[in-house]
């Protein structure tokens, strides 16, 4: 068995089901279920019987320590996170509970639990770490890629949260022995993501009449990745990975904002176009930018590419297709979080900006 935790979130779903799609290894869903954790998401494998799950926090180190009694697992991914800038800047408080105090609360238990392991299931234990390119900071226009070399620069509360656990599995893996894999990855999406994230917010906003919402003039630079090439590269890394090791996994597909909002509104107008005749352009508007706004991020997956044979298979034109496509299918899906909570966000963090 593996253990996932955050599998109820948007990475963390989408890997359980692609792993129970190609594998017969049973997995435990490890997620407290907050705001993000919908497990809607798994409705399709719920009665799987590979398929499990427990409603823990993973800063409760007791509740981790007896589930790793119970199950045994042979690997635990940690996916669990608090992972929205916006938030962060908003609200530090859970990221830092979050992510770091839970991390070291999950590493703490996963310890205890390793130590007590045969000498065959030592070696072949591996805990493995899911993070961010925004540990390593912001880049100019003309800077090469990230690298997994680089030093780390966080700028946000969530970015220096999630580099702060980076550290911490680093020092467990150099002071104790821990077997660790690190990944830090580029924008992830695709379907399942929960729509406070650029990509959603607009599918969902342009095809309700609502405002496009786009910071500054849009000219911030990310590498989007499509989220099943990330689930395929993680259980690459797992198998393959090299201890102690940290992979890049990136997308090779650098855009700016406003180029992806008018791919998205391009899609839209032949999916589904507008019953007045007009583009899903006109929607768009211009709203103060947010503290500390990273001009570019972008990852050199070269490594991936040469220990492990990944490459991406979706460019950016072929995975936004099927994204967008997911949403207008799923509209259900998307209704049922857009809670009347989330709209008092919504209505913070964007409208006041106008």
């Amino acid at each position: 068995m593996i253990f996932v935790t955050g599998g109820a979130g948007f990475i963390g779903s989408n890997f359980i089901l692609n792993w129970l799609k190609n594998h017969d290894e049973p997995v435990l869903n490890i997620d407290k279920l907050t705001y993000a954790g919908n497990l809607e998401n798994l409705k399709e494998v719920s009665h799987n019987p590979n398929y499990h799950f427990a409603r823990v926090d993973i800063g409760d180190q007791k509740a981790l320590e007896e589930l790793l009694q119970r199950y045994s697992p042979r690997a635990v991914l940690n996916f669990a996170a608090e992972s929205h800038v916006d938030r962060s800047i908003h609200g530090p408080g859970d990221f830092i509970q979050t992510n770091i105090v839970g991390t070291f609360s999950l590493l703490q238990a996963t310890l205890g639990y390793w130590k007590d392991l045969s000498d065959a299931d030592k070696k072949s234990f591996r805990f493995l770490h899911v993070s961010t390119d925004e540990v390593y900071g912001s880049l100019e226009l003309d800077d090469p890629a990230f690298l997994e070399t680089n030093a780390y620069a966080p700028n946000s509360p969530y970015s220096a949260s999630k580099a702060a656990s980076d550290h911490l599995v680093r020092a467990y893996h150099h002071t104790y022995g821990l077997p660790v894999l690190t990944t830090n990855c580029s924008n992830n999406y695709g379907p399942l993501q929960f729509p406070e994230k650029l990509i959603p917010l607009v599918i969902h906003n342009a095809i309700n009449g609502k405002d496009l919402p786009i910071y500054g003039d849009g000219s911030n630079i990310r590498d989007w990745l499509y989220v099943v090439d990330h689930c395929e590269a993680i259980e690459l890394v797992l198998e393959k990975g090299r201890l102690g090791e940290t992979y890049n996994i990136g997308g090779w597909n650098e855009k700016k904002n406003i180029e992806v909002v008018d791919a998205i509104c391009s899609t839209l107008d032949q999916l589904r176009p507008r019953k007045d005749g007009q583009s899903y352009l006109s929607q768009k508007v211009f709203v103060k930018d947010r503290p500390g706004h990273d001009k570019r991020y972008a990852i050199d997956a070269t490594k991936m590419e040469k220990e492990l044979g990944w490459k991406p298979a979706e460019s950016f034109t072929s995975g936004l297709q099927k994204t967008i496509s997911w949403y207008l299918n799923n509209e259900g899906w998307v209704n049922n979080i857009v809670t009347g909570a989330y709209k008092d966000w919504l209505d913070k963090n964007y409208n006041k900006r106008n």
